[in-house]
């Protein structure tokens, strides 16, 4: 057995397991919020940014190709909104999906609902609160992007389930948490195009690229427990694999930009993808599978790789 599920999880005043130690929540929200905002993942925010990075790099590359409008200057919080509400209803269902598994895997069990810091029904109000806000947001869009909205809920409902029955469910977490390369566009022209489906899948490819490395922390658990992953699948092949991942993700961002760009424009988002590509290689040089402290910090990272890529498609908006 795993000694990670003998230790003690979790830490003062119920903080979750993996929370970062410096987070906002533990530090400075009401004690009565706290169990919600640790619910929604709030603690821990890395989730907000590889959902929220896909929307802003659709967004920054269709105001590239088609220049600025009004709409841009909202849909930039708009999106950040969205995210954050979109993100926390994802962990709550997701949550109430595993709390039964959550509660055998050491680095979950600490989490509110298998520790009983919130009741299901509780949880089942916070998320639905979440999904009321931000259909608040997804309203102030044009009606392609609002239908794309409103089919992202079937990937992002089927997600939890799929670990149980499939190797690959980093592929279906690929297709929810990416869903945003297709609405960012969308709600910036008001239809999509071959830029925006190619940077969709390299979000994909990223996604299994990030995830297998998170899913590294819990393989020993995973196995005791049943629960599959491209981790568990890989294994000791997992470096080899990733590799491939980040060269889809590359390739296929680079194909993104140079369908929707040209000029000067071009070369400089070419070169935010260049960066972009160099920060995923370093990812797998410092990769330890077997160090769970490393997995998580380098899961983490893929924040700064996609605000290398939003940078780069940024600077070519300016242009």
């Amino acid at each position: 057995m795993s000694a990670s599920v003998h230790s003690a999880p979790g830490g003062p005043d119920g903080r979750v397991a993996d929370a970062t130690p410096a987070n906002w929540v533990d530090r400075f929200a009401p004690q009565a919020w706290r169990p919600f905002l640790r619910l929604s993942r709030a603690d821990r925010p890395a989730g907000v940014w590889l959902l929220l990075l896909p929307c802003w790099h659709s967004l920054a590359l269709a105001i590239a190709a088609e220049g600025w409008t009004p709409a841009a200057l909202w849909l930039i919080p708009a999106f950040a909104i969205g995210a954050f509400l979109m993100r926390g209803a994802g962990c709550v269902w997701n949550d109430l999906a595993d709390h039964k598994f959550d509660a055998q895997v050491a680095r979950t069990r600490s989490r509110p609902l298998p520790s009983g810091q919130v009741t299901k029904r509780q949880a089942l109000g916070w998320m639905l609160l979440h999904l009321l806000l931000a259909l608040g947001v997804l309203l102030s869009m044009n009606w392609p992007t609002i239908g794309l909205g409103v089919i992202s809920l079937i990937p992002v409902a089927i997600y939890p389930f799929m670990k149980r029955f499939t190797w690959w469910p980093q592929v279906f977490l690929g297709i929810a948490f990416n869903w945003g390369a297709l609405m960012g566009w969308s709600a910036a022209t008001g239809s999509l195009g071959w830029a925006p489906i190619l940077l969709y899948f390299s979000g994909m490819a990223w996604t299994l690229h990030y995830d297998t490395i998170y899913a590294h922390q819990d393989k020993e658990d995973d196995e005791l427990i049943g629960v599959k992953s491209t981790a568990r699948l890989f294994g000791a092949r997992t470096r080899i694999w990733l590799a491939g991942f980040s060269a889809a993700a590359v390739a296929l961002a680079g194909a993104a930009a140079m369908a929707a760009l040209e000029g000067p424009a071009l070369a400089v988002g070419l070169a935010g993808v260049a960066a972009f590509g160099a920060h995923l290689a370093w990812q797998l040089r410092a990769l330890d599978i077997d160090d769970a402290g490393s997995c998580l910090r380098l899961f983490r990272a893929n924040r700064d790789s996609g605000v290398i890529l939003l940078a780069g498609f940024a600077a070519a908006a300016l242009l």
